[in-house]
């Protein structure tokens, strides 16, 4: 089995906020997501949100402060913590959920389910 280059991965597909599967583990998917601009105020009501910075600077927005985040820095929002992800420029980030967690906290509004 060889291993999964992020960086080919994240070149493979275009647009933001789309994330795309890259692996399993233990029942969780390991995705990457090109982000720019401003997502959704959200939470998960049963799972953590693990964000992990391959390229560029991220904010995760809450309610009672900002998390600003570089390449190689990784933040948890704990579930149920309303948060809303940011990046003025094009970022690369590496998301753990376990599969089929909606990433709007929505399943309504939710990207759809990729893999590359």
């Amino acid at each position: 089995m060889p291993a999964i280059h992020l960086a080919d991965k994240l070149a493979a597909f275009e647009g933001f906020w789309q994330p795309r599967v890259v692996g399993q583990f233990n029942g969780h998917d390991l995705m990457v997501v090109k982000v720019r601009g401003e997502f959704v105020w959200h939470r998960h009501a049963d799972t953590d949100d693990f964000f992990l910075v391959l390229k560029g600077h991220v904010t995760i927005r809450l309610r009672d402060g900002d998390v600003r985040m570089g390449p190689g820095d990784l933040f948890v929002v704990p579930r149920g913590v309303e948060h809303c992800p940011v990046a003025e420029e094009e970022a690369h980030l590496l998301l753990i959920e376990p599969t089929g967690t909606p990433n709007t906290g929505d399943v309504a509004t939710a990207a759809p389910r990729r893999v590359l």
